[in-house]
């Protein structure tokens, strides 16, 4: 099966933006499938948890921001790596996957993310 690797990459990054910047119902309307499998444990399974969820970061955390460093895609899964900045100055990077049907659709999401310490051993970035 054959995979627009470039559209799957863009419809990533334009679902989690419009997702974390407060639209999340929006962004499943647009960018997601029939199913959605959730592998976050703070996140509930299926659409619906996912818009409250974001629902509830956009009215707790309106000053978050996010930055998108890199999209990486093969076959069916795309990964970004990002840079978010929280209230308070507090930064983290994030990685997180998503897999995507035969139609363009994200039908499932995992995440990991690290709070970006102030020094680090190696004297290397987080990006």
């Amino acid at each position: 099966m054959m995979y627009s690797l470039e559209r799957n990459k863009q419809n990533a990054i334009a679902f989690y933006k419009t997702a974390y910047e407060g639209e999340p119902r929006r962004a499943v309307e647009q960018y997601v499938g029939n199913d959605y499998i959730q592998h976050n444990p703070l996140v509930g399974d299926g659409k619906e948890p996912f818009i409250t969820y974001f629902e509830r970061m956009a009215k707790e955390y309106p000053e978050k921001s996010i930055t998108f460093i890199r999209s990486v895609a093969e076959d069916s899964l795309v990964a970004l790596h990002t840079h978010q900045i929280w209230p308070g100055g507090v930064e983290y990077v994030t990685m997180d996957f998503f897999r995507f049907d035969e139609n363009g659709k994200i039908v499932e999401h995992w995440d990991s993310m690290q709070e970006i310490p102030e020094k680090t051993e190696n004297g290397n970035t987080m990006y």
